[in-house]
């Protein structure tokens, strides 16, 4: 879910309180459903770019025999990654490896035989995303997989919001509005969080996020660029790219 330190570096440090509570389960299931036979099929590793908070690694470690690595450098979407990890039996958590940085800046190489950015590719400014791409084409072994939510491909006419479904917790409520708006040829988008007891709001909280559009052209492109061709994703939300066999 993030990029790094440069630019598109989102820190999450209103949302990682929120997220798990809000949108654990949707994700989870999402996850399941798109990425679990792609995971049992690896053999060589896994590499999961924007773990956020681990659902979605978690997923994978469960579906995969091979390592996992997991990257994520927020460090408030770490502590729920670590959280999540920390109950892993001993077994699984043997195989996941977290790097608390960029998937550039991990370093590897000929690792993995799938990757998988889940709502991350959006929130890379357009350098930023063609530098990822050439760091995850490096992180593949000949012939390995890449998948990855596609970005908006454009901006909305106008302001679209709506809210994500409550959760309760003890007396409490949880919930929270989600607004997108076109802000000079990119997305913004702000969550509006708030705690209600006995239907009184009691606290709020605010995080805005920018998303960069790209129409499939434009991502085609970058990933060749990258030394990565077009490949049949396993669902209709999904994009799909691989890296070559050597000739």
């Amino acid at each position: 879910m993030t990029a790094g330190q440069p630019s598109g570096h989102i820190r999450y440090g209103v949302s990682a309180e929120f997220y798990d509570l809000l949108q654990a389960e949707d994700d989870r299931r999402a996850a399941e459903r798109r990425l679990t036979a792609a995971a049992r099929a690896a053999r060589t590793g896994v590499l999961d770019a924007g773990a956020g908070t681990g659902i979605v690694t978690e997923t994978l470690v469960k579906a995969a025999t091979a390592p996992v690595h997991a990257v994520e450098p927020s460090p408030a979407m770490r502590i729920a990654l670590l959280a999540r990890l920390a109950r892993l039996g001993a077994d699984e958590r043997a195989r996941v490896t977290l790097h608390p940085e960029t998937v550039g800046a991990c370093g590897l190489r000929e690792a993995v035989d799938l990757a998988v950015a889940s709502n991350l590719v959006a929130t890379l400014p357009p350098a930023e995303r063609r530098a990822t791409w050439r760091a995850l084409a490096a992180a593949l072994v000949p012939g390995g997989l890449l998948l990855f939510d596609p970005p908006p491909v454009g901006v909305p006419g106008g302001e679209e919001s709506r809210e994500l479904p409550p959760a309760r917790l003890g007396t409490d409520v949880y919930a929270a509005r989600l607004t997108r708006t076109p802000d000079r040829g990119i997305i913004a988008v702000r969550y509006d969080y708030r705690v209600e007891r006995g239907g009184v709001v009691v606290r709020e909280e605010h995080e805005t996020f920018r998303l960069w559009p790209a129409e499939p052209a434009v991502l085609a492109e970058e990933l060749a660029e990258a030394g990565l061709l077009p490949a049949d994703a396993p669902h209709s939300d999904l994009t799909a790219a691989r890296k070559p066999l050597r000739g």
